[in-house]
């Protein structure tokens, strides 16, 4: 669902290479923009036979087809569990149809098997090879590129928009956001950019992509809380003028016992800590479930994976910050504080999920 999401406003096809009935899962569950939003994403329809048998004609004749009809920017491939087994070649299959229709294609290595965060990360750093303009030109003016922007980890209930407005309100001019409420013609000019604003894990090959070649500096946060949002606001002054990467909520208070835990993406979650650590002097610790770097995390905080070890950790928590359907695994004791996640309960509490951008931190 990561690919589908990174990619979802971008006038580009989505393949899904995956067994009939599966596009329901990838759209209409995890992906808000759905009613409202026309976006090309499909299934390759993956048979049994065919995952024995292997026919990767028809795939790439089915995608030609459909691309010679409805005229993408781009066409992506992307894999699943069944693919992974059979040892599909998505990137082999993606040169060969953009042979033939003359549209930019590339396989990603989805496999169905780690986060949406994986998915959408590689999707982003993919159009960031294929697409951003080595020759666009910064202006005097300080600009930035919001990068690791979905629904999955921010819906569809403002809080895209609230950020750019933070950053153009404080003077920063944003280039580009990967990817909600962008064009790929913007996308293609982040390297005119003094800066990237990385604001999920999603972002984060893209970042360093964009380091690498074009010698943008990045900051890692979100704008949360109206206390940490003007820290983060220095931060990225800060890097832009210095060059240099710079973890805006990774010098928060914590502890091994703190006071709140929240559980969910690193860079998110720990902004949301650093924001409640700034504005009530309590500390705050994360729990990430899911793929993150080791510069992401605090000593306090902790990668767990396997919930079993979540389990554990929680057992001594007294006040737990969480999506709801991490309740049952809580301790019974435990303040619970719900914080729904598209990205970890799909559209079932879509409309309880707050915006939390620049205003102070009410859930507590």
């Amino acid at each position: 669902m990561g690919v589908c999401s990174a990619l979802f406003e971008l006038g580009g096809m989505s393949i899904m290479h995956d067994a009939s009935g599966c596009n329901s899962t990838y759209n209409t569950h995890d992906e808000p923009r759905w009613y409202d939003t026309d976006s090309m994403v499909f299934l390759s329809g993956l048979s049994e036979t065919e995952a024995i048998m292997g026919d990767d004609e028809k795939l790439i004749r089915d995608t030609v087809d459909a691309a010679n009809a409805l005229h993408p920017r781009f066409i992506a491939l992307a894999g699943s569990p069944i693919p992974m087994v059979v040892g599909t070649d998505l990137s082999a299959i993606a040169a060969v149809i953009e042979k033939r229709t003359g549209i930019p294609s590339f396989g990603i290595a989805a496999n169905g098997m780690r986060s949406y965060l994986m998915g959408a990360g590689e999707a982003f750093a993919a159009l960031a090879k294929r697409f951003v303009n080595a020759d666009a030109q910064k202006t005097d003016t300080l600009s930035a590129n919001i990068l690791g922007l979905t629904p999955l980890d921010f819906s569809v209930n403002g809080s895209a928009e609230d950020i750019k407005t933070f950053l153009e309100a404080n003077g920063i001019r944003v280039v580009s956001a990967w990817a909600m409420g962008a064009t790929l013609e913007e996308l293609a000019g982040a390297a005119a950019a003094h800066v990237n604003l990385v604001v999920s894990y999603a972002g984060m090959a893209t970042a360093k992509y964009l380091q690498k070649t074009y010698g943008i500096p990045y900051v890692t946060g979100v704008p949360f809380g109206e206390n940490f949002s003007g820290n983060l606001l220095a931060h990225i002054k800060t890097a832009a003028r210095q060059q240099t990467v710079i973890h805006a909520f990774t010098d928060r208070v914590g502890g091994d016992h703190a006071d709140y835990t929240i559980i969910g993406e690193s860079i998110t979650c720990g902004s949301l800590a650093a924001a409640i650590s700034a504005q009530t002097g309590k500390t705050a610790r994360v729990l990430c479930p899911l793929e993150t770097e080791a510069p992401l995390l605090t000593a306090a905080d902790a990668q767990c994976p396997d919930e079993t070890d979540l389990v554990s950790l929680l057992r001594a928590e007294d006040t737990v910050i969480a999506d709801p359907l991490y309740r049952p695994v809580c301790p019974a004791g435990a303040r619970f504080l719900p914080l729904p996640s598209e990205g970890f309960s799909g559209r079932i509490f879509r409309r309880e999920i707050p915006n939390l951008i620049g205003k102070k931190i009410t859930l507590l």
